[in-house]
């Protein structure tokens, strides 16, 4: 009999894989499911980046193996994107290296820095590539509680001292998936003296930063004086530009970090598809035009969202960024028990919190991924429930 390794067995159950099942079964039974569970843009990626895909297709030279660290145009690219963009400035060739997507730059960080038994903090509810990464590198997870009453900030006070010691890595992400929580460069400052004074590398996951509304500008933690010194940030084409499907991301931040994450990526991929960087650069140098309208477009759909729930009396946060609404079950409790009602009864699927962590529980998230005539009958199919 085939035995996985140990490190597998620390994986939690997937949830997902659960809600899936029940899809399945609710699908077999002849009922449309509105699916507004899942996290992956429904807008096409704007055709002048397809294009420009189709072209550098066509160039031989991008048909063998591409560098490492990523072509020099797409991390010009990058810098260039950051400092119009966050007033932050990067060298291209030692402070930006290119991904094959953020997730896996995220996963891999652990195995640069942490040893077997150190300690990485982990925000609690939060993405489970956070927990999983660090414990295929032989790492414990101290998870962070995101709290309402706190703004879904961690309280860096509340972690012991002891603790704070042992830690080499702290994962933070803002504007946050699944709480659709912004952070404050206030916040970001205070990251910047915890990691100071326990010598701790952080990796802030800025995936949803480009997917703001009413005007709001989520901060770069790079933007945050001394943030250099202490850590990195991960980012990514996929949500900006609808490319979830591209894997083009990158990481930026202190040499020494993006340098070490680069000695791991060297010897376990080789590179992005040069064709694909080619259409970064052209995503990150090109029009803006039609990122913009997708904003607008989430930002009509989480005003369906929040007008629906609040019609229910239900309780609701309106979130200032993501494509997220992430709102407390209303009947109190079993997050899966609220979810799978909602899936049989309405055939509307939602995402139990506390998939994302126990801290999740007694929440709930609604991805906004779907067309805005989809999500208004999921709203009125809950309406029409016996609450």
């Amino acid at each position: 009999m085939i035995q996985t390794a140990d490190r597998l067995r620390k994986l939690p159950p997937y949830l997902f894989a659960e809600i899936d099942r029940k899809k399945r079964e609710v699908r077999a039974r002849g009922v449309d499911v509105i699916d507004l569970g899942i996290g992956d843009p429904d807008l096409p990626t704007p055709p002048h980046i397809v294009r420009a895909l189709q072209a550098a297709a066509e160039k031989s030279e991008h048909h063998r193996y591409p560098s490492y660290e990523g072509m020099l145009a797409f991390r010009e690219a990058v810098a260039d994107w950051y400092r119009r963009r966050f007033g932050v400035t990067l060298d291209p060739e030692t402070e930006v290296l290119t991904l094959i997507g953020s997730k896996e730059g995220t996963a891999h960080m652990p195995l640069a820095f942490v040893n077997p038994g150190e300690i990485v903090l982990v925000p609690d509810p939060g993405y489970p590539v956070y927990s999983a990464g660090t414990w295929f590198a032989g790492g414990e997870c101290f998870f962070m509680p995101l709290r309402r009453h706190n703004g879904f900030l961690p309280d860096l006070g509340a972690i012991p001292a002891d603790v704070a010691r042992r830690a080499k890595l702290m994962y933070l992400n803002y504007p946050n998936n699944p709480t659709a929580a912004v952070a404050s460069p206030a916040f970001f400052r205070d990251v910047v003296e915890f990691a100071r004074r326990n010598d701790v590398i952080v990796c802030h996951d800025a995936m949803y930063s480009e997917l703001r509304f009413d005007d709001y500008l989520p901060p770069s933690f790079l933007a945050t004086p001394g943030a250099r010194e202490v850590g990195v940030e991960f980012h990514s084409l996929s949500k900006t530009y609808s490319m979830t499907g591209w894997r083009l991301g990158f990481c930026v931040g202190n040499p020494d970090a993006v340098g070490g994450l680069g000695k791991i990526k060297t010897n376990v991929d080789s590179g992005a598809f040069q064709a694909i960087q080619e259409a970064g650069v052209a995503a990150l140098t090109g029009p803006q035009d039609v990122p913009e309208r997708y904003r607008t477009t989430y930002q009509e759909r989480r005003d369906i969202v929040v007008q629906g729930l609040r019609t229910l009396g239900w309780e609701v946060d309106v979130p200032r960024a993501t494509f997220f609404v992430w709102a407390p079950v209303p009947t109190g409790g079993d997050s899966r028990a609220f979810a799978t009602r909602l899936l049989e009864e309405a055939g509307v699927v939602v995402t139990p919190g506390v998939g994302f962590g126990p801290s999740g529980e007694g929440f709930y998230r609604v991805a906004l991924t779907l067309g805005a005539d989809r999500i208004a009958e999921a709203m009125e199919r809950l309406q029409k429930l016996a609450w």
